[in-house]
Parts: structure tokens; C-alpha cells; sequence
């Protein structure tokens, strides 16, 4: 179990804030509020508590370790074994410490009485798409089949991300070296050629000049230049958690020149496919379209699937509420509206889905081939002026 300091309020309105142990902040949440309790909130304990150094641990389950603990759950559902056992077995062979403890709330929760939908929900640390598709389960005595249906959704998810992340390691990597090479000029070389100048006495090119100014004042304010980078990061980081600036940030992302297009299609594609699992394992639209809107990244897309389920539950068609939302392609909403027609909408997601990753990993592919000569051609032009600019006085003094 972990360490968590709870602000609480009784019901004669004192507030107390007390250290409190429990499986995950969700849990202890539920727990103080069934008791009657106004909680303000919930946080980890700190690093330094009761005269105690505290490492902290790692407070996160990785897709990979989920799509893992799904494949083995749903194979030892089907293998007959009870819920409450599976869970418990599973558990004890976790080996993410923090994972552990919420399986262990949830076996403790279902042991109890809770619907594992329910008590998965509780510990505020799962997708929604994963407990709304466990429900459905649950409702339609299906459970063993609609879970099959979100691991495989799971592993398309995994295989998505990973072939993403492998397209833009390349690129990365040049970008961090060119910074490291910059600074290490700016650092170490070029103060020794400006020591080397300033013996010589002679006067220097204007070239070599602005590199050496522009150098030795980079220099001198580097620590202050580093502060502010990382100031505006976390600031960047905060902001972008408000609604607005989610928002801007969302519009900013998709007004980016190819990167935009890929940004919005990729969102589109994880949509169609949680939608597709969702449909497929029963539920109802409305309910598929909040759970797959609560899901995504994207605040405008958010909205505007918002928006669409509105309209769906006044009893309109889902094509036309995702066109008049402004942020789907002409092209999804056509496929969307042709599986509405044929009474084989989840099908038709799925093709959507599986369209739009190929076109995105396609689109990725062809950005990344014009982006990659485009670093080593700035990296190039960057790295031979400078050292132009340095050896161009040599160059004079020997000349003369």
C-alpha cells in the first residue's frame, strides 16, 4: 500500500489534513466520501516524510504492461478460473509495484461485492474505454468476448505507437546531436580561437567577429538562457492543461504545415477504433461516443464529439453530426454514413481506423524522408560557418 495526505472537511465544516494509507488516491477518495466526509483532494505523500527519506515510485502503468495483464486475464477467464482468483494470481506476479496495489484494491473490491467495471473505474488510474467496455461485458454476460475485442484493440493500439515512435527516433537524434555539437562549439572551441585572435592582435573579418560575439555572449548567459527554457517549458506545460490553452495548443498543432494533417488523421484513426470496439461489444452510440470522446487527446476533438453525441441523442444521423463538428475529414464521414446505411457501422470504423493509420504511417514516412536531408543540410551550413568564420582569419595571417 502507498502514502497519501487527504484534505478533508466534516460535517461541521472543520478541515483536517491527515497522512493516510491506502491502495491509490481513488480508493482512499471513495473511502472518506462514503464516510460523509467533503474532500478537497488527494496527493502522494512527499519525498521527505515522518524523519524518512522516501524514494518516489513510479506511479504509472505503461501500455505495454496493460496489453500484457489483459492477454493474461483473458486467458485465464477462459480457462474457467473465477474473476477474484484471476486477479489475484495476476497480482502477485506484477511486477510494477504500484500496478500491484490497484489489482490488489480491485480483487479486494470484486471479493467484496463491486463489479470489476466498478472497481477498476474506482481506481481513477485505467481508460474509460476499458471500464465502460468491461460493463458492457458484464451486462451482456459476454465478458470473455469483449475483452478479446479491446486486447486486440490493445495491440493495434501498441503496434500503431511503436511504429510511430521508431519513424521519429532518426530525426531526434540528429536534432539532439546538432544541439550538442553547437554547444560544444560554442563552449569550448570557439573561446579558444577568441583567446588565440585577442593574442594575435590583428583585426578580425566581420564574419568572425558576429561568431565570436554572438558565442561568447551565448557563453555568458547560458545558465540564464537554460532557466528560461525550462521555466517556459513547465509554464508551456500548465497552461496547456487549462482549457483554452488546450485548445489553442490543439488549434496551433493542426494549422502545422504536413505535421497538422498527420496530427489530425492519426486522432481520427484512434477515435474510429475505440468507437469500433466499443460498437462491436455492445454498447449503445450515445454511450460509445462519450466514452471514445473521453478518451482522446485533442480538446477540439473532444468538443467536437461532444457536440456529435448531443445531436445523435436528439436523433440525428452520426455522419452528419460528425460533418457538422468541422473537425472530421470528408472522407470519414462518408465511410461513417455508407456503414450507417448498411447496418454495419462497427465494420466500417474499423476500416476507417485501419485507412487512416496506414495513410498516417505512409505520410510519416514520406515527412520524415524530406525532414531528415532537411536537419543534416541545417546542421551542415551551420557547423561549416562556424568553422569558416573561425579558421577565415588564419587563412588572412598567412596570406599576409
Amino acid at each position: 500500500m502507498a502514502e497519501f495526505v487527504i484534505r478533508v472537511a466534516d460535517e461541521r465544516g472543520k478541515v483536517l489534513e491527515k497522512a493516510e494509507a491506502g491502495f491509490s488516491a481513488a480508493e482512499i477518495r471513495d473511502r472518506y466520501q462514503q464516510s460523509g466526509y467533503l474532500v478537497y483532494w488527494v496527493k502522494p505523500r512527499g519525498i521527505i516524510s515522518g524523519g524518512e527519506i522516501r524514494l518516489p515510485q513510479r506511479r504509472k502503468v505503461t501500455l505495454e504492461q496493460f496489453v500484457i495483464f489483459n492477454q493474461q486475464f483473458l486467458t485465464l477467464i477462459r480457462a474457467g478460473l473465477p474473476i477474484v482468483q484471476a486477479l489475484e494470481l495476476l497480482a502477485k506476479r506484477q511486477r510494477n509495484q504500484y500496478f500491484r496495489m490497484l489489482l490488489d484494491d480491485v480483487r479486494d473490491r470484486t471479493k467484496g461485492g463491486e463489479l470489476i467495471s466498478d472497481a477498476f473505474e474506482k481506481q481513477g488510474a485505467f481508460p474509460k474505454i476499458y471500464s465502460t467496455t468491461l460493463m458492457a461485458g458484464e451486462k451482456s454476460g459476454n465478458l470473455d468476448e469483449v475483452l478479446s475485442r479491446y486486447v486486440s484493440f490493445q495491440r493495434l493500439a501498441l503496434s500503431f505507437r511503436k511504429k510511430l515512435v521508431s519513424s521519429l527516433v532518426y530525426p531526434v537524434i540528429l536534432v539532439l546531436g546538432v544541439i550538442a555539437l553547437v554547444t560544444m562549439l560554442v563552449t569550448f572551441v570557439i573561446p579558444k580561437f577568441a583567446e588565440l585572435f585577442n593574442d594575435l592582435g590583428q583585426k578580425l573579418p566581420p564574419m568572425t567577429e558576429f561568431t565570436i560575439n554572438t558565442a561568447m555572449t551565448a557563453k555568458r548567459f547560458l545558465p540564464w538562457i537554460v532557466l528560461t527554457i525550462v521555466a517556459l517549458y513547465f509554464l508551456a506545460r500548465r497552461w496547456a492543461k487549462t482549457q483554452q490553452g488546450a485548445e489553442l495548443l490543439d488549434k496551433f498543432k493542426l494549422n502545422l504545415p504536413v505535421v497538422g494533417s498527420i496530427w489530425q488523421r492519426y486522432q481520427i484513426a484512434v477515435f474510429s477504433r475505440m468507437m469500433s470496439t466499443l460498437l462491436s461489444g455492445g454498447l449503445p452510440l450515445v454511450t460509445a461516443l462519450e466514452t471514445a470522446g473521453q478518451s482522446m487527446s485533442s480538446r477540439l476533438i473532444v468538443r467536437g464529439i461532444s457536440e456529435a453525441s448531443k445531436s445523435v441523442r436528439e436523433g440525428q444521423a452520426l455522419a452528419q453530426s460528425l460533418e457538422q463538428t468541422g473537425v472530421f475529414p470528408d472522407l470519414a464521414v462518408e465511410m461513417v454514413e455508407v456503414g450507417e446505411a448498411t447496418g454495419a457501422l462497427p465494420t466500417m470504423l474499423s476500416s476507417v481506423a485501419e485507412f487512416y493509420e496506414e495513410d498516417v504511417q505512409s505520410a510519416l514516412s514520406a515527412a520524415m524522408s524530406l525532414i531528415e536531408p532537411a536537419i543534416l543540410v541545417v546542421m551542415g551550413l551551420v557547423v561549416g560557418f562556424i568553422l569558416i568564420s573561425l579558421y577565415l582569419p588564419i587563412f588572412s595571417f598567412t596570406a599576409g
